[in-house]
């Protein structure tokens, strides 16, 4: 004979794995301090501004 389950708890646990699952991938994404992104931010300006610098025609516009 199987092992006696109470349904709403299954049930319960089942519900609280995936709204523990979708606020682990919420911190991920949400999870930035405005230090990190604004270093972040910086960090990418300066490394278009470097690309840019050793173009052979700096007039000619970056293709994105």
């Amino acid at each position: 004979m199987g092992e006696i389950v109470n349904l709403k708890r299954v049930r319960k646990a089942k519900t609280r794995a995936a709204k523990e699952e979708t606020a682990a991938e919420n911190r991920i994404r949400h999870g930035t301090s405005k230090a990190e992104r604004s270093l972040t931010k910086a960090r990418s300006e300066k490394r278009d501004e470097d690309l840019a610098r050793h173009r052979l025609d700096p007039h000619k516009p970056l293709e994105e």
